[in-house]
């Protein structure tokens, strides 16, 4: 997948997931609640299909946790 494919993909996620479901006052609480909604849901709890169906937050964990076995041995 290329970047452009990622990007279109995360702001279709983006928008089916929480901008049509939300009403948004203005750009500055738009902006406020989307960063929110990506830090403390898309990015450590949403399970992704390219994550091996985890989180991103627990992939990284586990991918620097075997990085570091890989290391050690």
């Amino acid at each position: 997948m290329n970047a452009n494919a990622a990007a279109e993909a995360f702001n279709s996620v983006l928008k089916v997931e929480y901008v049509h479901r939300h009403t948004l006052a203005t750009r500055a609480e738009a902006r406020i609640r989307i960063a929110t909604w990506i830090t403390d849901f898309y990015n450590t709890r949403r399970l992704h299909s390219v994550c091996d169906w985890k989180s991103p937050i627990d992939y990284e964990y586990g991918y620097r946790a075997s990085f570091a076995e890989e290391l050690a041995a």
